[in-house]
């Protein structure tokens, strides 16, 4: 691992060739803060896959593009006065020290739930008027679920036990199916919706993250999908012309393997 020196050299670095792309670069001197957007997030989320794939060459290469992404945010934001690469870090450090009391103040806490408490109560102090305002409007409903959900526990509003909650998921589930039977297609989507939030209360409970877990599930699905393609393909069938039968056969083997 590189000393304190190497890594503050490696970002200095990266900085001086940041100011550099900017002067010279076509592409880069066109860049502003929307169109880096979108391309942000997409990184965000490939960082997100190697993270689940559990690929650390991947991460590392993928927390780069991110840094990248700051620093690009921070140049822009130098350029027009308004703030750059010092102030974004003096900003998150200051923010640290202030919602760490029990680091760096004279709070006590016990665990990690006092702790997320603390975070919470004190976000309130510097003028939040909602534990909500810090749940972005453009996350994916799954993420934000999970987010709200988080958030209103930090100030208490939470069952106590994950027993509760699925006593709750239940109930949720047997009013969707009431739903069903009288098939109000606007009721049935607000059942569902409720089923979900259950759901992801309970994996909160559970200690899963919900969004990992589904992503799991999916690369699993596209696996044995793509392993039954293939096997069809090897022995000249049409998977449109192969009955449920001959499918699960290919789908056992995928899942053996």
């Amino acid at each position: 691992m590189h000393t304190r020196t190497e890594q503050l050299a490696a970002f200095d670095r990266l900085l001086t060739i940041m100011d550099e792309l900017r002067e010279q670069c076509p592409w880069d001197r066109k860049q502003t803060m929307q169109t880096l957007r979108h391309l942000t997030i997409e990184e965000t989320y490939e960082l997100g896959d190697a993270i689940l794939d559990n690929d650390l060459e991947e991460v590392k290469k993928e927390l780069g593009d991110i840094l990248l992404h700051i620093v690009f945010y921070a140049k822009i934001g130098s350029e027009t006065q308004d703030f750059d690469i010092a102030d974004v870090a003096n900003g998150i450090c200051e923010k640290l020290i202030n919602r760490h009391p029990h680091i760096y103040g004279d709070v006590k806490v016990e665990n990690e739930e006092e702790v997320k408490q603390n975070w919470e109560n004190i976000k309130l102090k510097e003028g939040k008027k909602s534990v909500l305002e810090g749940v972005p409007n453009g996350l994916p409903s799954l993420v934000k679920a999970n987010r709200i959900q988080d958030k209103v526990a930090g100030v208490g509003f939470d069952w106590e036990k994950p027993e509760q909650v699925f006593e709750k998921l239940k109930e949720e589930l047997a009013e969707l199916q009431e739903e069903v039977r009288t098939q109000d297609a606007d009721k049935m989507e607000s059942e569902f919706g409720d089923v979900l939030f259950s759901m992801v209360n309970y994996a909160r409970f559970l200690k899963i993250n919900p969004e990992n877990a589904l992503e799991r599930t999916n690369k699993k699905f596209i696996k044995r999908f793509q392993y039954l393609e293939k096997k069809a393909k090897e022995n000249g069938k049409s998977m449109k012309d192969m009955t449920l039968a001959e499918m699960d056969v290919y789908w056992e083997e995928a899942k053996k393997l």
